[in-house]
């Protein structure tokens, strides 16, 4: 019983203290908070927004890169079969 009044005591007193050195009214920091909320939204709109922009251009880098990379696989598909054909014909005809 006695811890529960200690804990009413002291919870009475701290808001009592704070009360007294608050440094401004609580409509003022409320209006205070409402304020920074609303940056703080901005802040992450843009943010957002800035993240968009380089997602897409890291995109659009890499399917260039890989249509790139597509193209010379292709071309080294092209004249490694072309090669080996060539030294088949050549092997199958006795040229070797």
């Amino acid at each position: 019983m006695k811890f529960l009044w200690g804990l009413l005591l002291g919870f009475g007193l701290g808001v009592a203290i704070g009360l007294l050195l608050a440094p401004q009214s609580g409509e003022a920091t409320r209006a205070q908070i409402g304020e920074q909320g609303v940056m703080l939204r901005s802040r992450s709109g843009n943010l957002t927004d800035e993240l968009r922009s380089r997602a897409s251009g890291i995109t659009d880098e890499l399917r260039t890169r890989a249509n790139d990379a597509m193209v010379q696989g292709r071309e080294m598909y092209a004249r490694t079969k072309d090669d080996l054909t060539e030294r088949y014909s050549k092997a199958k005809s006795g040229d070797l």
